[in-house]
């Protein structure tokens, strides 16, 4: 963080955060670790890595923090504080929101004693949420400049699709009740960011919990149980305003404002239809959303359905607003795209590793209007590996992005059968950012397959400084 007395955590600017002097090297890194639908009857934990090269235990698990229940599914994170709380000096990020997407359990962790040993401060019951909210199955963590907590849900405490969010006290880590006001409330929900100099907060849709909880159903698509909407929100009165359409099938799930707080525009990616759209202010004051990336699906033999679709699962933006990142989850792939001007993203860099459709595998490729040939297996330090990029996670720098493996466990489950087995990883990719341009480190790798309990499926990345995808600036 910055070193001034009357400053809070993080950072004054996104660029403070990318090129500020007092800016560190990411030294640990904090990964959820996820045994539901393994086979192995053990908790989840969060495992915080090493990844400084000039530590002797550079690429390795250096502790690991397990839950005190069972199939939790730990999923995403966040902090509580952040850049938006930058001009507050009483607030410090010390400790670490871990929402847990199937029990409804909400964990709260100091890392603020010690960062490389994390312990449990709180936990949050799911009847809390179920309740206070009549909410369930939290999933995105946002801590929000007035010092409380912001989470999306997925559902209701029946498991069916409710897009609403719980509120949780900065302090005190009670619940404190709904966000949104009104009866509206949308079908869905998933992930969210929020704009306050456009008062706005945009949520996304994945799916109803019930129809996702052990796998996916393409029919489900067709009966309306998948999201195709971003939601548009009034941030100060906190009343649902707009639906923006992305199309039957789209289920838009990760959502990105530009950092800088005065920009009206973002990106969304969309699973299953494989495009990113813009999303945007119009001229009215209204938001409305153009498709400007996608991924042509692969027509197939050997596997679920005839079409592939890319699986466009995680995005983020570097934090100068300079190129896009997001991973191709089925066909094997991470993108990187200069988005210099927003309406016309340019792709710039892209590496394979893992994926579906790689050589030697089952699935033959019949039409490709991308590829002149399957890609052949990834194999890094002898080991080839299962699975294909998910989770992606960018150093404040822009310079080296780290990437694992694992989707969600009853997807993994069915789609990368090897992932359960072996275990995910977690790679670095090394980026220019002068030119754009991909590569994968071959001296990195976290093997999550040799964890002492057996194989496990490691999932989002965050800093303990804060990163592109939790801090927002007011």
């Amino acid at each position: 963080s910055a070193k001034c007395a009357a400053c809070g955590p993080g950072y004054a600017t996104p660029l403070d955060a990318m090129k500020g002097k007092y800016r560190p090297r990411e030294e640990i890194v904090y990964l959820p670790c996820i045994y539901r639908n393994t086979g192995r009857e053990k908790p989840d934990y969060l495992a915080t890595v090493d990844v400084d090269p000039q530590s002797p235990h550079y690429c390795q698990v250096i502790h690991r923090l397990p839950m005190p229940n069972l199939r939790d599914e730990l999923h995403h994170s966040g902090w509580n504080a952040c850049s938006s709380c930058f001009g507050d000096a009483t607030k410090r990020r010390n400790r670490l929101v871990l929402p847990s997407l199937i029990s409804s359990r909400i964990y709260v962790v100091d890392v603020g004693t010690d960062p490389r040993a994390p312990r449990i401060h709180k936990i949050v019951e799911p009847v809390e949420l179920f309740w206070k909210g009549n909410v369930a199955n939290p999933h995105t963590s946002h801590c929000l400049g007035s010092g409380d907590i912001l989470i999306s849900c997925l559902g209701d405490p029946s498991g069916n699709g409710k897009g609403g969010f719980i509120l949780l006290d900065g302090e005190t880590f009670e619940v404190k009740g709904n966000w949104e006001n009104g009866e509206k409330v949308p079908p869905l929900g998933y992930d969210f960011w929020y704009q306050p100099r456009h008062n706005v907060l945009m949520s996304t849709e994945w799916g109803a919990p019930k129809v996702l909880a052990d796998g996916f159903n393409p029919a489900d698509v067709e009966r309306g149980h998948y999201g195709q909407r971003i939601n548009v929100w009034d941030w100060s009165t906190h009343t649902y305003l707009q639906a923006v359409d992305l199309g039957k099938g789209s289920i838009p799930l990760e959502i990105r404002f530009l950092h800088n707080p005065d920009a009206a525009e973002g990106f969304v990616g969309c699973a299953l239809s494989g495009a990113v759209h813009r999303f945007y202010k119009t001229e009215k004051g209204d938001w409305a959303a153009e498709k400007v990336i996608e991924v042509p699906s692969k027509k197939v033999q050997g596997w679920l359905l005839p079409d592939m679709p890319g699986l466009i699962t995680d995005i983020l933006i570097s934090l100068d607003d300079r190129f896009l990142y997001f991973s191709n989850w089925l066909h094997g792939d991470i993108r990187q795209y200069d988005i210099s001007d927003t309406r016309r993203p340019r792709l710039v860099g892209q590496v394979f590793f893992g994926g579906s459709i790689t050589k030697g595998g089952p699935v033959t490729v019949l039409e490709d209007k991308e590829l002149q040939c399957q890609p052949e297996p990834f194999v890094i330090k002898g080991k080839k590996v299962p699975g294909g990029p998910q989770m992606i996670q960018l150093s404040l720098d822009g310079k080296r992005l780290y990437v694992t493996t694992s989707l969600y466990s009853a997807w993994d489950k069915q789609f990368y059968p090897d992932l359960i087995r072996e275990g995910s990883v977690m790679l670095q990719i090394d980026v220019d950012t002068e030119r754009g341009g991909l590569k994968v480190n071959k001296n990195f790798l976290v093997d999550f397959g040799k964890e002492p309990d057996g194989p496990v499926l490691a999932h989002e990345i965050r800093y303990p400084g804060g990163d592109c995808t939790s801090d927002i600036w007011i």
